[in-house]
């Protein structure tokens, strides 16, 4: 959802999203409430951390709460590291509706926070 963000705020950037233990495709719940903000995640696929240890970065961002201390050390030019912790909304358990409501509320956390880190830069 980050990625989604970030490159819905700003088409210039270029943005990689990936993870240390990656799913086979992203979450459709992710999907389907990011087109709810009119961010089309369908052509997404998850990728491993390890394709992107050795490139250069201005920025790395982990982002979900167990990654900053999971994440493996980056041997490329990062300029900054940082984290921006949410909870991971595939953990949310209950009803449909809760589990929806979860993915929403950390979707619109993520929204916040990568739009305030690029209006902060």
């Amino acid at each position: 959802m980050a990625e989604g963000f970030l490159s819905f705020f700003n088409p210039n950037l270029e943005v990689f999203s990936a993870g240390t233990a990656p799913s086979d495709q992203v979450h459709p719940k992710a999907v389907e409430v990011m087109k709810e903000k009119g961010i089309d995640l369908s052509d997404h696929h998850p990728k491993k951390v390890d394709e992107f240890l050795d490139d250069d970065f201005n920025y790395v961002i982990t982002v979900c709460g167990h990654a900053k201390e999971s994440c493996p050390v980056f041997q490329g030019d990062v300029k900054q590291q940082l984290h921006i912790g949410f909870d991971d909304p595939a953990e949310a358990t209950g009803t449909e509706e809760e589990i929806y409501t979860v993915f929403r509320r950390v979707r619109d956390e993520i929204g916040e926070r990568m739009y305030a880190f690029l209006h902060a830069r």
